[in-house]
């Protein structure tokens, strides 16, 4: 649909409801400045999206009569939660008042109305459907959560699964394992070797945000491990079990648990993909799980720079370094290799983080980028990081386009790929 202007800005009452100010056009944030979104930019808000109201927080907008940018001060601002497989392309834009609280961890994407409905700046990064509301049903997922409860009775990681993430969280992956489908969550980490600040599963206690969920609390065995992901291997469509998950720390600090786990599944199968999700933060690691069967990494950052990267991951006893060398490394063994890339307009779209992405996958040899929307409060973010200004621009959207202009087999998405996407057609909407 051809939006004939802008969208309106919303704002929110003490309530949670929500308005439009049919005197404001909504307007984007990205790194500490406004700007009108591009009216080609804005697609209605997609299916699992919501609205968060934003405390102490007054909306800007762009004057429908004179064009000039000033506060709603009707209300709070609103900010959209932008659902996996979209990646925003602007923050809300407004002024924080004094007492404004640090916002949750969420993605915090403009958003406005027109003509009935509800608009943020985004783009479709992924046609993979796997984490759609649509595709989920509870009732499914909750007697899959009955049946294998029954059949590993004393598996600690399936309870784990089943009670933390498929109930309690709803997280997708989980639910898609215990409707016995696609990608398997293995979480096999209570530790970690970086402080992250926006940390989702643990958060020291005199910080201003709360972790969105408890981490894993226990150390799993290898034999735990095989129990459950050789049959989802063996029968699941499209199967893929990903070491590495949200509820835990860093699953290469369990890599010789990882490794025994390898080295049995693949004596009883040899279907579907085995996937790390880390740091990166050890190289010799990576190494050995890939010699016993390792298929693919993914690699988390919020920048390719160094300044910015370390005030945020705050690593111990790692260096910057060691994320392109376990890329490298996954590579010569032939295997594939993602980052994912937290996108937070304003920094991953200036013009040195551009830079450092193009030498980071000239160096690397980087096979996708999994544009993630980024969860935290931007303001705290961007003071936290101690980035006073990230210099020119180009725009989430440009850069997605030049570096694919350059780099034509790169790949794109939101979700680590199965076997069948790696080795076949790789744009198959496989998930269905």
């Amino acid at each position: 649909m051809t939006l004939k202007h802008s969208p309106y800005v919303l704002y929110a009452d003490t309530e949670g409801n929500v308005f439009e100010d049919k005197s404001l056009y909504a307007v984007g944030r990205a790194g500490w400045y406004c700007y009108p979104v591009p009216d080609e930019d804005w697609i209605e808000l997609p299916d699992g999206g919501s609205l968060y109201n934003l405390p102490n927080r007054i909306p800007l907008g762009i004057d429908v009569k004179t064009g000039e940018m000033r506060l709603c001060d009707l209300g709070f601002a609103v900010a959209a939660f932008v659902p996996p497989a979209h990646t925003g392309l602007f923050l809300a834009a407004y002024e924080n008042q004094p007492e404004a609280p640090t916002l949750s961890l969420f993605c915090y994407t403009a958003v406005g109305w027109y003509r009935g409905k509800f608009y943020v700046p985004a783009v479709r990064v992924e046609a993979d459907i796997r984490q759609e509301c649509a595709g989920f049903d509870h009732n499914v997922v909750q007697q899959g959560v009955k049946e294998l409860r029954k059949a590993y009775p004393h598996n600690r990681l399936v309870e784990h699964l089943a009670e933390n993430c498929a109930l309690t969280y709803t997280c997708p992956a989980a639910r898609n394992y215990f409707m016995g489908r696609w990608e398997c969550p293995v979480p096999v980490s209570p530790a970690c070797n970086a402080n992250c600040i926006g940390c989702i599963s643990e958060q020291p206690e005199d910080e201003t945000v709360v972790s969105n969920q408890d981490r894993l609390q226990f150390k799993p065995t290898p034999q735990e491990i095989i129990e459950f992901t050789v049959p989802h291997l063996e029968s699941a469509p499209y199967p893929l079990i990903s070491f590495g998950q949200g509820c835990e720390g860093e699953p290469l600090l369990m890599w010789e648990t990882i490794r025994d786990a390898i080295i049995e599944i693949r004596k009883f199968t040899d279907k579907g993909s085995i996937n790390i999700n880390t740091n990166g933060s050890k190289p010799d690691a990576v190494e050995a799980l890939c010699k016993v069967g390792l298929n693919s990494i993914r690699v988390s950052t919020n920048s390719l720079q160094r300044h910015i990267y370390t005030p945020y991951y705050r690593p111990n006893n790692y260096d910057f370094d060691a994320l392109a060398e376990s890329i490298k490394i996954v590579n010569r063994y032939g295997g594939w290799t993602s980052i994912n890339y937290f996108a937070f307009p304003g920094q991953t779209d200036s013009v040195e983080e551009y830079e450092a992405l193009r030498a980071f996958i000239k160096d690397t040899g980087l096979k996708m980028i999994q544009w993630r929307n980024f969860n935290i409060d931007p303001d705290w973010y961007l003071g936290r990081i101690n980035l006073p200004d990230s210099g020119d621009i180009l725009g989430i959207k440009q850069v997605m386009e030049l570096i694919k202009e350059e780099f034509p087999d790169i790949k794109y998405g939101y979700y680590n790929p199965p076997m069948e996407r790696i080795k076949g057609n790789f744009e198959v909407d496989f998930a269905h």
